[in-house]
């Protein structure tokens, strides 16, 4: 398989586990929407290591191994296909690959909300700096902020643990509010989480019907 297949493959991929992706990057300019691909997938592919499956051990040495591939793209080297899209980019790759850690010690958080949202901020504050330089957002979203959003992914990767995410404080998580500045598309992105949540709320899996994608994008992407 060329490079180019294999990165096709890890875009599909990630667009086939968020298909309402396909309606909300309409409020994305043109030039966009390849590089969100390619930044979404990889931050699926992160947070998936992180908190996917029932057995920690496999995702944890994904994670290492992406520490070491993201530590290479600083230095000019790749090796998974989606660096084919994202490497060459002047971002800072090895302050993403050094705050992995603290993404991998936030599938078991410990404590209240406060403290799992201080354990994930070296990932939520390296995520919003890359994501805003990437798509030239004014600044980034705050590391708060997007720690908030990242908690409310966390939840809906739990029924892949065998948890019901219905024992988590659902309700407190939507009375946040929507993240806010830093880029079109995580806020985007952070709505489309949202709207999974409350369907979750609701006792109902999956992704957000089409045209509630659609209204959930048109106000992200509004700021």
């Amino acid at each position: 398989m060329t490079d180019r297949a294999s990165l096709d493959s890890f875009l599909a991929k990630w667009r086939a586990q968020w298909p309402e992706w396909g309606v909300a990057e309409t409020f994305l300019p043109a030039a966009q929407r390849q590089s969100a691909d390619a930044w979404l997938a990889l931050r699926g592919e992160l947070t998936e290591a992180a908190w996917g499956g029932d057995d920690p051990a496999p995702g944890a040495a994904k994670l290492a191994w992406w520490q070491e591939e993201l530590a290479g793209w600083a230095r000019g080297l790749r090796r998974h296909p989606l660096g084919l899209a994202l490497q060459k980019l002047p971002l800072d790759w090895a302050a993403l690959a050094a705050s992995l850690p603290a993404l991998r010690a936030s599938r078991s958080p410990e404590g209240d909300r406060a403290t799992a949202l201080r354990g994930l901020a070296p990932f939520a504050q390296a995520q919003a700096t890359l994501a805003a330089r990437l798509f030239d957002a004014a600044s980034p979203a705050s590391a708060q902020a997007t720690a908030d959003a990242l908690l409310a992914e966390w939840v809906l990767r739990l029924p892949e643990r065998g948890v019901p995410a219905a024992g988590t404080d659902l309700p407190s998580l939507l009375a946040l509010p929507p993240l806010r500045g830093g880029t079109r598309v995580e806020r985007i992105h952070a709505a489309l989480v949202r709207g999974r949540l409350r369907r979750l709320a609701r006792g109902k899996a999956g992704p957000v019907p089409p045209l509630a994608a659609l209204v959930a994008a048109w106000g992200a992407a509004r700021g």
